[in-house]
């Protein structure tokens, strides 16, 4: 029986599942990888490790299959987008990987966008620069680490270095070249942007870009051995992640926003035209003359998770020795939360913002009757309002008229209403779980002639689980929640700086 390959590999875990071709899991296998903080802003893993563990991945989610591997007819990738990946000029790893929640160019991106740099930048490639941009990372490497930055041979996306793992081919694909270098209205690599942020001297270093269905290369040997898949094992391109989300989701269309909540808030829609503008990036889409609009900021469904990791522990342990869920056992402390009145709001602004990088997360209204459900709720709410910035913005810019929602959120009824209400849109879920794997493995069964284009997903007509509709009253309500979270983040923008400075050296 055929089936497909799509690797995900995310900010914290990397991941491996099979698809039927109709697109049901047939099994998943996950490994976390390590983030190293060496110095605060800084976020990091080894590219070895990576590969270690997506590897192992692979292997166990194809023992898990009970099928041969031969069934497997082809390979697609995708991971977080933005980051950098680098190698030196005999292609090995040249130092850590460095990941999208990485901000240390933060005063390399403050000094361009108070000049002239960022309205030419947007004007040539489509978005202003931020501090996990390749741009910002790479001149913070010649600026900081120029024996590093001398040494660099090619310069690949996290994807772009577990396909070269796979497959002995250095390369990426159309989707993850815009995320700097192309011109936005060619499509193509441009000399002038290198040229732009006084990055010329690595022309050299841009890999190759082909389409994300196409077969650019075959399991080797070593990564057969690895993996447990088979050696001549055709491999696509692959794409960046938040595309390949909203293609797995049923949501990558013009007239939808694919809203996906996961590390990133991450919302995008599809244009045949390409529309600049500082509230999103106007990248690449899939096929030429097509350009995928990302309005995004590192502060979603990561504040809650942190919140379990540091508040949670002990109940996490306890129900995890029981073999039961912590989000199962929280889920009553939120909906009764969600069902009183509420003083609480929270910025959900720990790893970053669409305010700037010098904002941090707080609650507001807190008071000591407040137990922790309030704060949970106060947290999903945070992260819903974080998402209608952005799909706000989407939606000045272009005609959507409904949502499609995916990330581990999604799986919660309650979240899922939370998010209709706050986005006074009709949100529809998907049934792929692994929205993100399921776009890559729509590529590679592209690529092999499987489907006619990696649009032609064969579950699309019944990828609706439901679609939940806002509920008036609640909406006017999250309306003047909403507007009061605005108030005070634009209070605090004068002051978020001035907190960082109470301790420069961890800034």
């Amino acid at each position: 029986m055929p089936s497909l390959l799509g690797i995900d590999s995310g900010l914290t875990v990397t991941k491996a599942v099979i698809f039927d071709l109709d697109g049901t899991p047939l099994a998943t296998a996950r490994r976390k990888v390590t983030q190293v903080m060496p110095h605060a802003r800084h976020v990091e893993r080894d590219m070895a490790e990576l590969w270690r563990a997506t590897a192992d991945a692979i292997r166990e989610a194809v023992e898990r299959s009970n099928r041969p591997a031969s069934d497997i007819k082809a390979v697609g990738a995708t991971a977080h987008g933005d980051g950098i990946y680098l190698l030196d000029r005999e292609g090995q790893p040249l130092g850590r990987g460095i990941l999208s929640l990485d901000s240390r160019a933060r005063a390399i991106v403050d000094r361009w966008c108070e000049g002239a740099l960022a309205d030419q930048s947007i004007a040539l490639t489509g978005q202003v620069p931020h501090v996990s941009a390749p741009s910002a990372l790479l001149a913070w490497i010649r600026d900081m680490e120029p024996e590093r930055f001398a040494r660099i041979g090619h310069v690949l996306s996290c994807k772009d270095w577990l396909r070269l793992c796979l497959t002995g081919v250095i390369g990426t694909d159309r989707t993850e070249a815009s995320t700097s270098f192309t011109n936005v209205k060619t499509q193509e690599y441009d000399p002038d942007a290198l040229r732009l942020f006084d990055l010329h001297d690595l022309s050299h270093a841009l890999p190759p870009a082909a389409g994300s269905d196409e077969v650019v290369g075959t399991v080797t040997r070593e990564a057969a051995d690895l993996t447990g898949l088979c050696e001549g094992t055709p491999v696509v391109a692959g794409l960046h992640d938040v595309t390949a989300s909203a293609l797995g989701a049923g949501g990558y269309d013009e007239g939808i926003v694919a809203v996906i909540a996961g590390t990133y808030s991450i919302n995008e829609t599809l244009s045949a035209q390409p529309r600049v503008d500082r509230r999103w990036f106007c990248r690449n889409g899939i096929s030429p003359g097509t350009w995928n609009n990302m309005s995004i900021s590192p502060a979603s469904s990561a504040n809650y998770e942190w919140f379990l990791d540091q508040l949670c522990a002990a109940d996490q342990a306890s129900v995890e020795a029981a073999s039961g869920s912590i989000h199962a056992l929280l889920g009553p402390e939120i909906d009764a939360a969600l069902a009183r009145p509420s003083t609480v709001l929270f910025h959900p602004y720990l790893f970053g913002s669409p305010y700037g990088a010098a904002a941090s997360a707080g609650f507001f209204g807190l008071q000591g009757w407040h137990d922790r459900g309030d704060m949970l709720r106060a947290i999903l709410e945070g992260i819903a309002f974080n998402h209608r910035i952005h799909v706000d913005a989407l939606r000045e810019g272009f005609a959507s008229t409904r949502a499609r929602l995916a990330g581990g959120v999604s799986r919660n009824p309650s979240v899922v209403q939370l998010f209709a209400d706050v986005l006074a849109l009709p949100v529809t879920t998907s049934q792929t779980d692994e929205a993100a794997a399921w776009g890559a493995a729509l590529c590679a069964g592209a690529g092999v002639g499987l489907y006619a284009e990696p649009c032609g997903d064969p579950s699309r007509d019944i990828a609706s689980a439901r679609t939940w509709l806002p509920d008036p009253g609640r909406s006017v309500e999250y309306e003047k929640r909403f507007r009061v979270f605005k108030e005070i983040a634009e209070a605090m923008s004068p002051l978020w700086p001035k907190i960082a400075d109470l301790a420069p050296h961890s800034t």
